[in-house]
Protein backbone atom coordinates (compact mmCIF):
# COMPACT_ATOMS: atom_id res chain seq x y z
CA UNK A 1 0.00 0.00 0.00
CA UNK A 2 1.28 3.45 -0.95
CA UNK A 3 1.41 6.28 1.61
CA UNK A 4 2.34 9.85 0.66
CA UNK A 5 4.57 11.59 3.20
CA UNK A 6 4.70 15.35 3.78
CA UNK A 7 7.02 16.88 6.37
CA UNK A 8 6.23 20.17 8.09
CA UNK A 9 9.96 20.48 8.84
CA UNK A 10 11.07 20.44 5.19
CA UNK A 11 10.46 23.15 2.60
CA UNK A 12 7.18 22.80 0.70
CA UNK A 13 7.34 20.96 -2.61
CA UNK A 14 8.08 23.24 -5.58
CA UNK A 15 5.82 21.15 -7.84
CA UNK A 16 3.07 18.53 -7.86
CA UNK A 17 4.79 15.84 -5.79
CA UNK A 18 5.00 14.47 -2.26
CA UNK A 19 8.10 14.80 -0.10
CA UNK A 20 8.23 11.02 -0.06
CA UNK A 21 6.22 7.91 -0.79
CA UNK A 22 6.26 4.96 1.57
CA UNK A 23 5.50 1.56 0.06
CA UNK A 24 5.78 -1.33 2.46
CA UNK A 25 9.13 -1.01 4.23
CA UNK A 26 10.64 1.28 1.57
CA UNK A 27 10.59 5.08 1.60
CA UNK A 28 11.41 6.95 -1.61
CA UNK A 29 12.16 10.63 -1.08
CA UNK A 30 11.76 13.29 -3.71
CA UNK A 31 14.88 15.28 -4.46
CA UNK A 32 15.59 17.98 -1.90
CA UNK A 33 17.30 21.23 -2.79
CA UNK A 34 18.85 23.70 -0.35
CA UNK A 35 15.80 25.72 0.60
CA UNK A 36 15.70 26.69 4.26
CA UNK A 37 12.34 25.40 5.57
CA UNK A 38 11.93 28.32 7.98
CA UNK A 39 12.65 31.22 5.62
CA UNK A 40 11.60 29.48 2.40
CA UNK A 41 14.73 30.91 0.76
CA UNK A 42 17.62 29.08 -0.89
CA UNK A 43 20.67 29.08 1.38
CA UNK A 44 23.80 30.87 0.20
CA UNK A 45 25.09 29.98 -3.26
CA UNK A 46 27.99 27.93 -1.94
CA UNK A 47 28.21 24.15 -2.33
CA UNK A 48 29.07 23.28 1.28
CA UNK A 49 26.11 25.24 2.68
CA UNK A 50 23.76 23.83 0.06
CA UNK A 51 24.92 20.24 0.62
CA UNK A 52 24.30 20.49 4.36
CA UNK A 53 20.84 21.98 3.86
CA UNK A 54 19.89 19.33 1.30
CA UNK A 55 20.85 16.58 3.72
CA UNK A 56 18.97 18.22 6.60
CA UNK A 57 15.90 18.45 4.35
CA UNK A 58 16.22 14.77 3.36
CA UNK A 59 16.58 13.90 7.04
CA UNK A 60 13.39 15.83 7.91
CA UNK A 61 11.45 14.02 5.21
CA UNK A 62 12.75 10.65 6.41
CA UNK A 63 11.79 11.48 9.99
CA UNK A 64 8.23 12.25 8.85
CA UNK A 65 8.17 8.74 7.38
CA UNK A 66 9.47 7.17 10.61
CA UNK A 67 13.02 6.70 9.31
CA UNK A 68 16.43 8.29 9.70
CA UNK A 69 19.55 8.69 7.62
CA UNK A 70 20.75 5.40 9.16
CA UNK A 71 17.95 3.67 7.20
CA UNK A 72 19.09 5.01 3.80
CA UNK A 73 20.07 2.21 1.42
CA UNK A 74 20.61 4.34 -1.73
CA UNK A 75 21.20 8.03 -2.34
CA UNK A 76 21.40 9.96 -5.59
CA UNK A 77 23.14 13.31 -5.80
CA UNK A 78 22.68 15.70 -8.68
CA UNK A 79 25.40 18.36 -9.10
CA UNK A 80 25.57 21.25 -11.52
CA UNK A 81 29.37 21.17 -11.30
CA UNK A 82 31.29 17.92 -10.81
CA UNK A 83 34.30 19.87 -9.52
CA UNK A 84 32.29 20.16 -6.27
CA UNK A 85 32.49 16.36 -5.83
CA UNK A 86 35.21 16.36 -3.12
CA UNK A 87 33.51 19.03 -1.00
CA UNK A 88 30.16 17.23 -1.28
CA UNK A 89 31.80 13.92 -0.29
CA UNK A 90 33.26 15.44 2.88
CA UNK A 91 29.96 16.95 4.02
CA UNK A 92 27.93 13.90 2.96
CA UNK A 93 30.23 11.60 4.98
CA UNK A 94 29.67 13.69 8.13
CA UNK A 95 25.91 12.95 8.03
CA UNK A 96 26.26 9.15 7.96
CA UNK A 97 27.62 6.95 10.75
CA UNK A 98 28.95 3.45 10.12
CA UNK A 99 28.15 1.80 6.82
CA UNK A 100 27.42 4.15 3.94
CA UNK A 101 24.46 3.63 1.62
CA UNK A 102 24.93 2.91 -2.07
CA UNK A 103 25.17 6.17 -4.02
CA UNK A 104 25.28 7.74 -7.45
CA UNK A 105 26.47 11.24 -8.31
CA UNK A 106 25.39 12.75 -11.61
CA UNK A 107 26.26 16.10 -13.17
CA UNK A 108 23.25 17.94 -14.61
CA UNK A 109 22.96 21.15 -16.58
CA UNK A 110 20.66 22.88 -14.09
CA UNK A 111 18.41 22.31 -11.08
CA UNK A 112 15.20 23.96 -9.84
CA UNK A 113 15.51 27.48 -8.41
CA UNK A 114 19.18 27.70 -9.43
CA UNK A 115 20.29 25.12 -6.85
CA UNK A 116 23.82 23.74 -7.08
CA UNK A 117 22.84 20.33 -5.68
CA UNK A 118 19.82 18.09 -5.20
CA UNK A 119 19.73 14.89 -3.14
CA UNK A 120 17.19 12.06 -3.06
CA UNK A 121 17.21 8.85 -1.05
CA UNK A 122 15.65 5.45 -0.68
CA UNK A 123 15.35 4.14 2.86
CA UNK A 124 14.34 0.78 4.31
CA UNK A 125 12.50 0.74 7.62
CA UNK A 126 12.57 -2.73 9.17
Amino acid sequence: MKECIVSDKAPPAVGPYSHAVKCGQLVYTSGQIAIDPVSGIMVEKEISAQTGQCLRNVESVLQAAGCSLADVIKATIFLTNMTDFEIVNKIYASFFKGDFPARSVVEVSSLPKGALIEIEAIAHKA
